[in-house]
């Protein structure tokens, strides 16, 4: 391995979401990791007395916490196309992505340093004919304890379950399993060391889900008073991804002659998704930043996303941490902080000012090297 380059960084170092005990004038950047205090005179690994000086507003690199790398519309990509999508949430700034479901093994990714982390969570685990053909394990319930463990042992400390979608013959989303099944599941995840997440768009899954244990429900559109009280006291997370739910509305206009009650239940769950953020938030339930790329949505929108949260009523300051300080807390990942990898990104100006700077970085550092 070559040696990495001494780097200084200068200008605004935003290690949190404080306005000024979280602000540093300044970093190093030494054989790959963070430092806050100057490198002796031609002590970095390569040798280099001068360091190469980086400036602006600095964020840790931002998390996409629902994405799909090797994987679009129609299932399982190849090794170039699974690069292709890591590359463009890379040069967008997101350089910790917590895969939800991915029938590709991108393993190899891991070995290179030119792109993003990868926190996986397996294959998704569905119903038959219950989810988007070649996408998930389809199976039934007595069977999903045993492939929550298989997937468990695979992934990287989480689990991807399908929780509803719509059933054919009641012509509207529905719960996929029943409660016993989601118990047993649940368990024997945690009995892996495993967290679980779902996929939940409407109301009638998401008690059972959280009375059973889950950690982590995605898009969470049917939030309800009387599910969000629940999911505060589990402390339960959601990761809303709302720049996917905003194609709701054209999902619901080309099924609506075959399905017309589904078509009017996702437009219903379009209409009030900020109302069901906000009130999330103001509940404190713990939110994160995910946009749901990789299916049929692009990858590289990350920006999007914290925007859409600014939108829907959080804070900047909080939907910043959503996909940055705080995602990064809540997958075991570190920031900002002496000693860490030096994952980063600079911004000419400053985001919590505008949080749309975030779709222009200035700068990507990845393992210590500029990648853009």
């Amino acid at each position: 391995m070559s040696s990495r380059p001494l780097l200084h960084v200068r200008g605004h170092i935003l290690t949190g979401p404080g306005r000024d005990d979280d602000v540093h004038d300044e970093l190093w950047i030494v054989d790959g990791r963070i430092s806050f205090t100057r490198p002796i005179a031609g002590g970095n690994s390569g040798g280099v007395n001068e360091p190469t000086v980086l400036t602006g507003w600095v964020l840790p690199g931002l998390v996409d916490a629902h994405c799909h790398v090797g994987l679009d519309a129609g299932g399982a990509v190849d090794r170039p196309t699974s690069e292709r999508q890591a590359l463009t949430d890379r040069d967008a700034g997101t350089l910790l992505i917590r895969d939800a479901g991915s029938p590709a093994d991108t393993r190899w990714i891991d070995d290179r340093e030119d792109l993003p982390r990868i926190v996986r969570a397996g294959r998704h685990i569905a119903r038959t004919r219950r989810y988007i053909r070649n996408f998930a394990h389809e199976i039934e319930p007595g069977d999903l304890a045993a492939y929550v463990r298989r997937e468990a042992r695979r992934g990287d400390g989480w689990v991807k379950l399908v929780g509803d979608w719509i059933d054919r013959a009641e012509g509207d989303l529905a719960p996929c399993w029943p409660r016993w099944a989601v118990e047993e599941a649940i368990a024997a995840a945690h009995a892996e060391g495993a967290r679980v997440t779902a996929h939940c768009f409407a109301e009638d899954s998401l008690r059972d889900l959280v009375e059973a244990g889950i950690d982590c429900v995605e898009h969470a559109t049917g939030l309800t008073e009387e599910t969000i009280p629940l999911f505060a006291e589990r402390g339960v997370a959601i990761v809303p991804t709302l720049v996917n739910i905003d194609t709701f509305p054209r999902l619901a206009a080309g099924g609506e002659a075959k399905y017309p009650r589904w078509a009017e239940h996702m437009r219903r769950l379009h209409a009030r998704r900020y109302d069901t953020v906000r009130a999330a938030r103001d509940a404190g339930i713990p939110i994160f930043a995910g946009t749901d790329a990789g299916g049929s949505l692009a990858h590289g929108l990350i920006a999007d996303e914290v925007a859409e949260l600014v939108r829907a009523g959080l804070p900047v300051g909080e939907a910043l941490s959503a996909a940055s300080w705080g995602a990064r807390r809540w997958l075991g990942r570190p920031g900002l902080t002496e000693g860490a990898p030096a994952d980063l990104v600079i911004y000419p100006e400053d985001p919590r000012a505008d949080v749309r700077v975030l779709a222009a970085p200035r700068h990507v550092v990845l393992r210590g090297r500029v990648v853009r």
